[in-house]
């Protein structure tokens, strides 16, 4: 048993139609059509703003679709392995490059086809794609957002909630000129990459995401960073007499405390709490001092300058080198 076929048999049950069920869910009949005759796949499981309302509207258990859908989209997932992944459509790799940083544009596009969908263009793709995605979710239940999306690709508002939701189910193999063109081409104004570090900046349409310019980087981390906690900080962890409602921050920073052929006991990690929570251990921010200019006259160290010269006051903190 699949999604399609619950919801046929709980349309029927209730004497439903499908136009019901799409207005229920806030997408399009069409939507609703495609998905119960299989055309397109369930949307994924972790899909909660459809299959809750879904759910609700038909009666049906909490969870009892998602459920389903999971089931449905691994077999499919299964079937799709057997062959290679097909490369980008034109349309998609032409819109990725013409986003890309000016300076860098020549040499990516070199790259890109000289390997088709190699590293570089599955990783540039995915990450423009989590970016893009992560802003269609946050505001997938705002209808302000929805409508003004809409509006720039003369869509309705129905329609444009199908689109997102389809696009949210897409990843880097199935990424549709469709897609570029809702979501990718209006709310990405640029991206660029460091080719050593293959570090990323994406900078958002400020009209269409809030929010500060995206960076992601690749870190190298010592082999023994993820190494399994300390028995003494578990121990301390659970000792509410000795970690003192020590906060998140503070948790994380004793996680991080790395010891080669030692092992600190409970007591070592209460008094290292201690000496995070001290002021006298940390040093005070210094105070910025104005600079004194004089105008036509050197000033040697540890002289006066003479009363005859103007003197000009600099309010503006010293550049750091």
């Amino acid at each position: 048993m699949d999604v399609c076929l619950v919801i046929r048999q709980r349309l029927e049950e209730l004497g439903l139609e499908q136009k019901d069920l799409a207005n229920a869910a806030g997408v399009t009949e069409s939507y609703v059509s495609q998905l119960l005759t299989r055309k397109k796949l369930p949307p994924a499981p972790d899909r909660t703003d459809i299959y809750d309302k879904m759910g609700s509207f038909l009666n049906l258990p909490s969870g009892k679709l998602s459920g389903l859908a999971k089931h449905q989209r691994e077999e499919a997932l299964k079937r799709n392995l057997g062959g290679p992944p097909a490369p980008l459509f034109k349309e998609v790799r032409e819109l990725i490059l013409r986003k890309c940083a000016p300076d860098k544009q020549k040499e990516i596009r070199a790259i890109v086809e000289r390997q088709p969908f190699g590293e570089l263009e599955r990783i540039v793709t995915q990450k423009l794609l989590d970016v893009v995605k992560s802003v269609a979710q946050n505001e997938l239940e705002n209808e302000n957002w929805v409508h003004l999306v809409a509006r720039l690709s003369g869509r309705s508002y129905e329609q444009m909630r199908v689109i997102i939701l389809e696009f949210l189910d897409t990843d880097v193999f199935h990424v549709s000129a469709e897609d570029c063109l809702s979501f990718l081409d209006p709310l990405i104004e640029s991206w660029d990459i460091d080719l050593t570090t293959f570090d990323m900046h994406i900078v958002l349409n400020k009209r269409l995401a809030l929010g500060p310019a995206r960076k992601f980087e690749f870190v190298e981390k010592e082999a023994d960073q993820d190494c399994e906690e300390e028995p003494g900080l578990k121990e301390f962890l659970r000792d509410r007499s000795l970690n003192g409602k020590a906060t998140p921050e503070e948790i994380e920073f004793l996680k991080r405390l790395r010891f080669r052929g030692k092992h600190p006991t409970p007591l070592y990690y209460y008094r290292e709490l201690q000496n995070l929570r001290d002021p006298v251990h940390f040093g005070a921010l210094a105070p910025r001092v104005l600079r004194r200019k004089t105008i036509g006259q050197s000033q040697p160290k540890g002289q006066s300058v003479a009363p005859m010269h103007k003197q000009r006051v600099s309010t503006k903190p010293s550049r750091q080198e």
